[in-house]
């Protein structure tokens, strides 16, 4: 996906599990080997963890950044694989276009790094729940919400 900042080009990198969370986000100006390296590098260090497989579109390279950041993870590349992380973008344009544009990359990383995080408390999966299951599960995320963010409940400092 790509962003337009003050009138530059900027793309976005994002890295999706199996479920359709955000896991990391990166703004580049670049869709290059460096940046797919700085990427990965940047998603392995935040996860803690390396993946069994990776599916990417078919930029060549993200295949050169994971044989040389990742050689023993699987890499599928094809066109029609990576929807669950295509489809994740949804979100970003609609917010971007709620904000009218970003005015810097690093208020763009800064935003949307927090945004992933956020947003799917807000948006269970609707699709596998009955009308009154979503309504009592988007009762219990609200009430989280409003302690967390008010500090109600928090331990305080003696």
């Amino acid at each position: 996906m790509f962003l337009k900042i003050n009138g530059e080009l900027k793309y976005l990198w994002r890295a999706v599990d199996t479920d359709g969370n955000v896991l990391d986000i990166l703004v580049t100006g670049r869709r290059d080997k460096a940046a797919a390296r700085r990427f990965f590098r940047k998603l392995l260090q935040g996860t803690g963890s390396v993946p069994r497989v990776v599916v990417t579109d078919e930029l060549r390279s993200y295949g050169a950044a994971l044989r040389e950041v990742m050689p023993s993870v699987e890499h599928r590349s094809h066109k029609g694989l990576n929807n669950r992380a295509e489809n994740s973008h949804q979100p970003t344009r609609q917010r971007e276009r709620t904000r009218r544009g970003f005015r810097s990359v690093g208020s763009a990383q800064r935003f949307l790094g927090a945004f992933s995080s956020i947003s799917p408390h807000f948006r269970p999966r609707r699709h596998l729940l009955t009308a009154p299951d979503y309504r009592a599960e988007m009762t219990v995320r609200f009430t989280t919400w409003r302690r967390l963010t008010t500090g109600a409940g928090l331990p305080t400092a003696a």
